[in-house]
């Protein structure tokens, strides 16, 4: 089959799932229980680390609190843990010397880098204390936005790197686009489809363009570090979960926090 049809095909089918998951609380909570599966397994890959002890970890992190724990003060405190490892890994991210990642560091990114965000993430749709998927499928239509037109944008008119070393083929026009197409996007996603001011989703869509962008590039350095081109083969064209959701894993916790403010100013 053509690489670009099976691309295509891949894709799609990925976002059927996801939307239509996304729409059922208990099937977004399964969903996303399977897909922090696939991406820890994917993650303990790259960095080496054993899967016995890293998947039960996550699973029971995950049903804790998705199910069991509801304290909005865990809930804090795991956002500044997840921030710190966030600043622990733009700093990995920057480092000239692909050095071996210590075993300690290792678990430390899966907690925070790849667990903890998963279980913010699954707060965003109950933030307002009544299931809402559209603020999830809000948030992932933004990431698929700005990627796809940083894609687009980058390979038309992109002639400056963005960050060659880790990524050749991102530009800084790509990632102006991206994040101006998001930008656009996210007022029609405010006005017509979840219907909230325009200024907060015109936030989300400068945190998707900027962080998200990070957060890609950050995987793309683990990968780098591994010597792999994919996290994984599971979406054919595509690569591996992680590829399609290290934007927000990274970007989710902000947001998570931006929705945290906004409901203890209002």
């Amino acid at each position: 089959m053509n690489e670009t049809l099976t691309r295509a095909l891949s894709g799609v089918l990925y976002i059927a799932i996801l939307i239509s998951a996304t729409l059922y609380c208990n099937s977004f909570l399964a969903l996303f229980g399977v897909l922090l599966v696939l991406t820890v397994s994917e993650f303990c890959e790259l960095v080496k680390l054993t899967k016995r002890i890293a998947i039960p970890i996550a699973l029971l992190a995950y049903i804790a609190f998705s199910f069991f724990v509801q304290i909005q003060t865990i809930d804090l405190l795991f956002w500044v843990f997840s921030f710190l490892i966030a600043v622990k890994a733009m700093l990995f991210l920057f480092e000239k010397k692909e050095a071996n990642i210590t075993t300690a560091d290792k678990y430390l990114y899966l907690i925070g880098y790849v667990v903890i965000p998963f279980l913010l993430i699954t707060r965003l749709p109950l933030i307002e204390n009544v299931f809402n998927p559209k603020i999830i499928i809000g948030l992932f239509i933004l990431i698929w936005i700005n990627d796809t037109m940083a894609y687009v944008v980058g390979k038309s008119i992109g002639k400056n790197k963005l960050f060659e070393r880790i990524s050749p083929k991102k530009t800084i026009e790509g990632f102006l686009g991206g994040l101006v197409f998001a930008a656009i996007c996210s007022v029609f996603i405010a006005q017509y489809y979840i219907l909230q001011p325009i200024y907060i989703w015109t936030i989300i869509a400068l945190l998707v363009g900027v962080l998200g962008t990070i957060g890609d590039l950050i995987e793309s350095k683990f990968k780098r570090v591994a010597g792999v081109k994919d996290s994984g083969k599971i979406m054919p064209g595509h690569g591996g979960i992680l590829d399609r959701l290290d934007s927000i894993i990274f970007v989710g916790p902000f947001v998570f926090l931006l929705y945290q403010i906004l409901n203890y100013v209002s």
